[in-house]
């Protein structure tokens, strides 16, 4: 026999002679303790509290008040439910494993064993504020009225004189947090402080409350909420992101606005960075397609009409400037300019907000450095423009500040791989770096 096997046969011979001797532990029910010294020595019952459960003592043991005789585990830990008499185990009222509602008997208690020392009838578990509540069964069932709470005592060296009738022990924590150590640190919750919260509360309870608002879903929303959820549930987004140094662009925006020949015209960086990805559009036109998915086909769109987003007073809208890959810069900012003015004054037609096939948004402008843009429906990317900020950059070997603004690239994965994406964003950065080279090139 193995000394695990002697300590289980010992147990038995125990608990057979004496129905004072009992098992308890935490573990013992499933797992028969430690090298399963303990297998088939218990008969528990489990009770949970909100989904969570706790191991009970043995069938036949005695218990005496105050006694840990199950421990629940909670969602912070584990917390005693003290026995509130003493007496035998008599009948356990659920099984191991079994989940039951807060205020469920799981135990019932024979007053005048031999560790009695008062009488009650059976045990239920109730859920108290941050404390373990322990009621009688016996008062809940027949409506009897509760007796007020009922200190603990500090290990009390001889059990307490029987008192008539029904107790309810109400225990709240206030020593350590280790099982073993709190039932010597507990205090009735009369004897408490009250909690500051609970008092704002009631304050606050006070403050009249303003009623909620409903607002019909219609127009613009509407459309916009039903296009962008089309589009983030049907095409697999990717976004890239790569901070440019811009310094080159805002120099030329400077230049250009200075120059008598550019009067009248709306210049800024967001200009180049619509003449930047049409360019490169052009150079990958891969890029500039749509995914067909009815006719089982790809459309590689002729011509690149830019979708420009828009924040109006009606919501967010792209209307798309048609053919702004055959445009110059001066007509692409006539145009740009034109477009945002017209959807801004809500007046914008059918056509414009139609045939889009990339879309470019300047989040920027509301003091954004970057975002994950979703697609326009039918379009394969679109890019977003960060703020431009000061920004400590190396330039040949030495550390500069340098206008610097960040790029995101969202693509639909269906027609546009990393590589392709890759060569989209950094031509895009490669224009921003040096606007005068790139369109020279051209």
């Amino acid at each position: 026999m193995t000394l695990g096997g002697a300590i289980n046969s010992g147990l038995a011979a125990a608990m057979a002679a004496d129905d004072r001797v009992m098992v308890v532990g935490e573990d013992v029910g499933v797992l028969g303790g430690v090298f399963r010294v303990t297998d088939g020595r218990t008969d528990t019952a489990r009770a949970c509290r909100d989904g969570t459960d706790c191991t009970l003592i043995t069938y036949g043991a005695s218990v005496a008040p105050a006694m840990a005789a199950a421990q629940a585990a909670e969602e912070d830990g584990y917390v005693e439910l003290p026995s509130p008499v003493a007496g035998v185990v008599e009948t356990l009222h659920a099984a191991e494993g079994d989940i039951v509602d807060v205020g469920t008997v799981i135990v019932s208690i024979r007053v005048g064993g031999p560790a009695a020392a008062r009488s009650g009838p059976p045990a239920t578990v109730a859920e108290g504020s941050g404390a373990t509540t322990v009621t009688s069964a016996g008062a809940a069932a027949e409506g009897a009225p509760a007796a007020a709470p009922e200190p603990a005592v500090s290990e009390p060296a001889e059990p307490e004189p029987a008192e008539p009738g029904p107790k309810v022990q109400t225990l709240v924590g206030t020593g350590p947090s280790a099982p073993v150590e709190r039932t010597r640190h507990l205090r009735p919750r009369s004897e408490l402080p009250a909690h500051p919260s609970r008092n704002a509360g009631a304050a606050r309870d006070q403050v009249p409350l303003v009623a909620d608002t409903r607002v019909p879903i219609r127009g613009v929303r509407r459309t916009t909420a039903q296009a962008m959820t089309q589009s983030a549930f049907t095409a697999p987004h990717v976004t890239e992101w790569l901070a440019v140094d811009v310094t080159a662009t805002t120099e030329l925006v400077a230049s250009l606005r200075a120059d008598p020949r550019w009067a009248g015209i709306r210049i800024n960086p967001m200009l180049f960075v619509a003449k930047a990805l049409v360019t490169a559009l052009e150079r990958f036109p891969d890029a500039n397609s749509r995914w067909d998915e009815r006719a089982g086909e790809i459309v590689r769109f002729g011509s690149v009409n830019l979708g420009i987003a828009v924040a109006s007073a009606r919501g967010l809208v792209v209307p798309n400037i048609k053919g702004a890959d055959s445009m110059g810069l001066r007509d692409l900012a006539d145009a740009v300019d034109r477009l945002v003015a017209t959807a801004r004054d809500g007046v914008l037609r059918p056509a414009d907000m139609s045939g889009g096939t990339a879309t470019v948004t300047n989040i920027g402008a509301l003091g954004v450095d970057a975002g994950t843009p979703i697609l326009n429906p039918g379009e394969a990317v679109i890019l977003a423009f960060g703020a431009i900020r000061p920004t400590p950059w190396v330039v040949d070997g030495r550390v500069e500040v340098r206008r610097v603004a960040q790029l995101a690239l969202s693509f639909d994965h269906r027609l546009v791989d990393g590589e392709l994406g890759s060569a989209v964003l950094t031509e895009v950065a490669r224009v921003l770096r040096d606007p005068v080279g790139a369109l020279i090139d051209r």
